[in-house]
């Protein structure tokens, strides 16, 4: 492959900042990433003020983030001596991490504690000023520097838990081994950092409702193809699984220095109100090589549905919203009155089909769509139908991929699906394919969860589709005919009603007589505004 003279130009360029930002120490493997972690794990376990993984991840990761950030702001001013431009900093001194922490004898204990905690206190120069985190939750990118609202909106959310400034010290030290301006570091981090992601969801319990199984995400992601000049939006973005995966498919496609830009600037966007996920999420875009993660940090269904419009658009949407969640009366208010809904997971399939671009992409091709949705959508009434029947009337849900038992656990039983549509036109078929369980298994679970390599045949069939014992075409007019039930039981599949678990019956008998409740409070709403 021939490389432009800009690109060459760029690497050597970085090939110096590197070197000169201490890639001169000896680069850490793989192995010795993953010990320094753990040994930085170890010491938090200690802490009396850290309880398990939820709080323990949080606190490496915004040591990682600070660290992060100075390795990459002085890789960038060197990039700038070297090109004759001025640099402009996101952190001022005494604030950024080689000021404060580089020195592994640096300041220690309460000195430490005060340091980061306090709104005032006697800062590493002997002045007074601003704690760390009051500075940092104070930046504004009144300077022009989009990275300071970032770094504001992260420690916004952010507490330092941990009561020993010695051991908080002590994982200082240990994260100021790590070169993050080394790519083949950022890479092996990348992979340990959604390891861990994986062992605080399962943490997490009840609570992880922001995990998409990779494989499932893969698949979405290589099945709709973003391509270099189409927007990605993930309006319920979390720890950016779907973001990290369309950035890591598009990056294949970059040849030129203009392709990079466009990339990291102009491609991936994600949308998470959430302090917690939103950190997270931005850790995991950074090391994975997005420099400067665009993640809004409201409710993607803040906005009036009617106020949105082309510029507020984009040409793919991957997503898994929340589900079984409520929204507030006011975010309901933001929805046509024939179409408000408590329901979290039906106001974003509205808001999804409203944020779509109209016209094809830069790429040529339809503005399009993979949403996960739970079962309840499928054959969900009143609200939900009419949500359908703008579906199938307005855009081309070509593809419902029926997920087996299991996929989410252990997070949650619901049976859940995978809506393909686009922007090409009404729909005239709407092809089902219903994902197998492997022989012998009669779901999925924690310990044996869903692999990549299972949607092999669904890849295989997905570009030469025909009907067969997995696969079904079903007439839109037929779906519309029926109050647009979209619930339908493969014709051949021998998987019957007393094949399903207890537990899933009853989710799905409590997701019905929501509906139901639902219509009833929608009649006496009606009733109580008709003129007596």
């Amino acid at each position: 492959m021939v490389r432009s003279p800009k690109v060459k130009k760029t690497k050597v360029k970085k090939a110096k900042a590197e070197k000169t930002n201490g890639a001169e120490r000896a680069m850490t493997t793989a192995q010795a990433l993953g010990s320094l972690l753990k040994t930085a794990r170890a010491i938090m376990r200690k802490d009396k003020g850290l309880n398990g993984d939820l709080d323990r991840l949080p606190l490496l990761t915004w040591i990682m983030f600070l660290k992060f950030l100075d390795d990459l702001e002085q890789q960038r001013e060197e990039e700038a001596k070297l090109g004759g431009k001025r640099f402009r900093a996101a952190i001022d001194p005494p604030y950024r991490w080689r000021d404060w922490a580089a020195d592994p004898k640096g300041i220690t204990g309460d000195e430490l504690l005060s340091f980061i905690n306090q709104d005032e206190t006697r800062l590493p120069t002997g002045k007074k000023g601003p704690g760390l985190f009051a500075y940092l939750r104070g930046l504004s990118s009144s300077n022009g520097d989009d990275r300071r609202d970032v770094i504001s909106t992260v420690f916004r959310g952010v507490d330092n838990r941990m009561k020993s400034g010695y051991l908080l010290r002590d994982v200082i030290n240990k994260v100021a081994d790590i070169h993050f301006t080394s790519s083949e570091e950022l890479h092996t981090l990348g992979a340990l950092y959604e390891s861990m992601l994986r062992e605080m969801r399962d943490a997490a319990g009840d609570s992880g409702e922001f995990y998409t199984p990779r494989p499932v995400v893969r698949f979405m992601v290589e099945v709709s193809d973003p391509r270099l000049g189409e927007t990605v939006l993930d309006p319920a973005s979390g720890t950016g699984g779907f973001l990290v995966e369309a950035f890591n498919h598009l990056s294949k496609q970059v040849k030129t220095v203009s392709d990079r830009r466009r990339l990291q600037t102009e491609s991936i966007f994600g949308c998470e109100p959430k302090s917690l996920p939103y950190l997270l999420g931005q850790m995991n875009l950074l090391l994975h090589g997005l420099d400067a993660p665009q993640i809004d940090p409201g409710n993607a269904l803040r906005f009036k549905l009617s106020e949105i419009g082309e510029k507020d658009r984009v040409d793919l949407i991957l997503t898994n919203p929340p589900f079984g969640g409520e929204e507030e009366k006011g975010i309901q208010g933001n929805f046509p009155e024939d179409r408000q809904s408590a329901e979290t997971a039906l106001l974003f399939l509205q808001l999804i089909m409203r944020k779509l671009h109209r016209q094809p992409t830069g790429a040529g091709r339809s503005a399009r769509a993979a949403v996960v949705v739970p079962n309840g959508t499928l054959f969900g009434v009143g609200v939900c139908a009419r949500i359908k029947e703008e579906l199938l009337k307005e855009f081309n849900l070509h593809t419902i991929l029926r997920l087996p038992n299991g996929v989410f656990s252990p997070y949650t039983p619901i049976p859940t699906n995978i809506l393909f549509f686009d922007r090409s036109g009404p729909t005239k078929d709407v092809w089902y394919y219903q994902h197998p369980i492997p022989e012998g298994r009669k779901n999925y679970t924690k310990t044996l969860p869903i692999q990549f390599e299972e949607f092999q045949p669904c890849f295989e069939w997905w570009t030469q589709r025909s009907e067969n014992e997995r696969a079904w075409k079903v007439p839109a007019g037929e779906i519309l005919a029926n109050n647009c039930n979209l619930d339908l039981n493969n014709p051949r599949s021998a998987t019957d009603f007393e094949h399903i678990a207890p537990e899933l019956l009853a989710e799905e008998i409590l997701i019905r007589e929501r509906n139901i409740l639902g219509l009833v409070e929608g009649i006496i709403s009606h009733l109580k505004n008709v003129p007596a």
